[in-house]
């Protein structure tokens, strides 16, 4: 690996995002209270794999009633249980804010594939495992190509794409983009992915 992922990227992400935390926290401070205030359920934890598979506790925000069925038993959808606040907190992607901590504790990166989850770990071959040779990324090229509206082979044909020219031009194409699509709302922010069964 060369010196911009190893050395240069990582001093990036920790002096970006102790930045962004410390501007951003008026907003986060709202966004707690409302969520707060509305649910009484302010985050939302899961492991996930990130460096080398390596598990790590991923923060947002809550955005989604927990459990929850309809009077018949079922249990309800995920676009169901989205609470007022968490549709909102989707919309702009607040809910992924919490994340720059992620970040500053050096498990994630500001930009890489995105950290999936840790059943997916068996079922991945050798080609899609190279994507844990980078830390996992709030936003990614895949984010910036489709996210959930292109199939998985094309996901792992983006992560492998990012894993073999990353730099610093890159990142900053990614982080362009990304900003783009916040403005535009054209922002993919389906919750009905399709679940990864293997190849």
């Amino acid at each position: 690996m060369h010196f911009y992922p190893r050395y240069s990227k990582p001093l990036i992400d920790f002096i970006i995002s102790l930045f962004l935390l410390i501007i951003l926290l008026p907003l986060l401070v709202i966004i707690i209270a409302l969520l707060f205030v509305s649910s009484g359920k302010i985050w939302f934890k899961q492991q996930r794999p990130g460096l080398y598979c390596k598990p790590f506790t991923l923060i947002k925000f809550r955005t989604m009633m927990e459990g929850g069925k309809t009077d018949d038993g079922r249990s309800l959808t995920d676009e169901a249980r989205l609470t007022y606040v968490g549709k909102w907190l989707r919309k702009f992607s607040l809910d992924e804010l919490p994340q720059l901590w992620n970040v500053l504790k050096g498990d994630m990166s500001l930009i890489g594939p995105r950290p999936l989850l840790m059943e997916y770990l068996p079922l991945y071959n050798e080609s899609q495992k190279k994507r844990h040779e980078l830390k996992p990324g709030i936003t990614g090229w895949v984010q910036v190509n489709g996210r959930n509206s292109i199939p998985w082979p094309r996901k792992f044909e983006l992560d492998l794409y990012y894993l073999e020219n990353i730099s610093f031009k890159l990142d900053l194409l990614i982080l362009v983009k990304t900003f783009l699509l916040l403005l535009s709302f054209r922002k993919d922010v389906s919750l009905n992915e399709e679940k990864f069964s293997g190849n």
